[in-house]
């Protein structure tokens, strides 16, 4: 009788991106996020009868821009097609994709995981519309209606098909964070899981260990974060392996994740292609791509997440866990090299990007970090008071809060609260005598070996300077006048 053991993972992710263009995919309704319902729509996206469609050339040229990314082969002709089903929230009952002519096919993308490099087979890349969005009035299984809006009709999307290369559900949240930093690096997409501007299928199925066939498919929709594609893809591997090891039949349908109670659900048997009557959209000419376009859209590649990170350990010495946060956001990467051309002590900066900006940021947002009320160069400035003397450590971190609340620079903070370091000896030395004889217990425990009664005693006189006395000129008098030890 087989074990669960005997079965490896075989798993492939479909991810639609919402790309960012003003317009949608075949009319000029704009592509906000958050308008009032159906106040974003005309007859073309509302699928009204006579319209016709008209391609955006943006959206083509984001699309290609990711398929050169990924070294994908782009298609010298694509096609657009009708794919035909049944939802309330899609206005025309077919959906305008791409089928048999894709955009661009056979690319990949290298991931490392376990300090090991694997690269997933990117099956194709193509373009096609979004479809609108069912409102409901209390849950969906207890609402007595449910509303339709009509603005995400028609917004472009681009879905990134991987092959089924991906072995495990670290592997799989690992290749979708990878591609949302690519994504966002391009500029083609703003990674908004929370608004449903990247979202992510995943297709999971089980094989004895050593064969080569695959098993049944399994597709799980919708899943909106790193965490939910890695949990929901561990658990329908694990569900189909206890199924297949209790004799029962795996049945290729469609399941979703339910987040809050961490299993998958059955939603509907999965349809087949030609379940969908595919065939060519006749209200849209054959796309033709020449390669002078693909060529000159090439040469617009900003450098990618991964050779930055690659980068910024070689020509920094970072390790690779900082090169790796600092680089996932392209916004993020461009601070930190900025604040390193001003102040160049790299680990350094380093540090205070990922703890003290990071922390302010609540996260790597493009939109906040490109906003921070510290520019680079004022960061660098802070560091340099700590470098030169002028402050200490611990108040530079109070300064700081104080830079990103005011926007003002560290110097203008420094002086108009009077927080320079004191580094004279006398004045010092004053401090270090009220304190040996405020703590003669402090002093004993010196006496006896207990080596860290130093740092309690550094830190009484920290506390009477209110942090302003140099660390290092406090420890040197204090042992200078602490008994020496026998």
């Amino acid at each position: 009788m087989s074990r669960a053991a005997d079965y490896e993972d075989v798993i492939g992710l479909e991810v639609h991106a919402q790309l960012l263009t003003r317009s949608k995919m075949f009319c000029g309704c704009p592509t906000t996020f958050g308008g009032a319902p159906n106040s974003q729509t005309c007859p073309i996206c509302q699928g009204m009868p006579g319209v016709l469609p008209v391609i955006n050339r943006r959206a083509v040229e984001f699309a290609m821009r990711t398929a050169l990314a990924l070294h994908c082969t782009i298609n010298s002709g694509c096609r657009f097609a009708r794919k035909h089903y049944y939802y309330p929230d899609m206005p025309k009952n077919y959906q305008i994709s791409q089928y048999e002519e894709p955009l661009a096919v056979e690319g990949w993308l290298e991931i490392e995981v376990g300090g090991q490099v694997k690269r997933i087979g990117i099956q194709r890349v193509h373009l096609e519309e979004d479809v609108g969005k069912l409102v409901h009035e209390g849950t969906l299984e207890t609402a007595r209606a449910s509303l339709v809006d009509f603005n995400r009709s028609g917004v472009p999307l681009m879905e990134i098909v991987s092959k089924p290369d991906i072995r495990s559900p670290e592997e799989a949240a690992v290749y979708f964070k990878a591609l949302r930093a690519i994504l966002i690096y391009l500029g083609v997409c703003d990674g908004n899981m929370e608004e449903g501007s990247l979202r992510c299928d995943t297709n999971v199925s089980i094989r004895p260990r050593g064969s080569s066939e695959l098993g049944t498919k399994v597709e799980v929709k919708n899943l909106n974060s790193f965490k939910n594609v890695q949990q929901a893809t561990a658990y329908e591997g694990e569900r189909q392996r206890m199924a297949i090891t209790s004799g029962q039949t795996i049945v290729q349908e469609t399941r979703l994740w339910e987040a809050d109670r961490s299993y998958t659900l059955s939603m509907r048997s999965k349809e087949y292609a030609h379940d969908y009557r595919y065939f060519p959209e006749p209200d849209l000419v054959p796309l033709k791509v020449e390669q002078r376009w693909a060529d000159q859209l090439r040469t617009t590649l900003p450098e990618l997440p991964v050779e930055r990170q690659r980068r910024f350990v070689s020509q920094y010495g970072l390790p690779a866990y900082d090169a790796d946060l600092l680089t996932q956001s392209r916004a993020l990467a461009d601070y930190y090299e900025a604040a390193v051309r001003e102040y160049p002590k790299p680990k350094v900066v380093s540090n205070w990007v990922m703890s003290e900006l990071l922390r302010e940021l609540l996260g790597d947002d493009e939109a906040a970090i490109s906003k921070s009320p510290i520019p680079p160069r004022n960061l660098a400035r802070l560091l340099a008071l700590i470098e030169d003397g002028t402050i200490s450590g611990k108040i530079a971190k109070d300064v700081f809060e104080k830079m990103y609340r005011s926007g003002e620079d560290a110097e203008t903070i420094v002086r108009r609260e009077g927080l320079v370091q004191v580094a004279d000896a006398g004045a010092l030395g004053a401090v270090v005598g009220q304190v040996l004889a405020s703590n003669p217990g402090a002093v004993e425990d010196w006496k006896k070996g207990k080596k860290q009664s130093l740092g309690f005693l550094v830190g009484q006189v920290m506390k009477a300077t209110q942090g302003k006395a140099n660390p290092a000129l406090v420890n040197q008098l204090l042992l200078e006048r602490l008994p020496k030890e026998p």
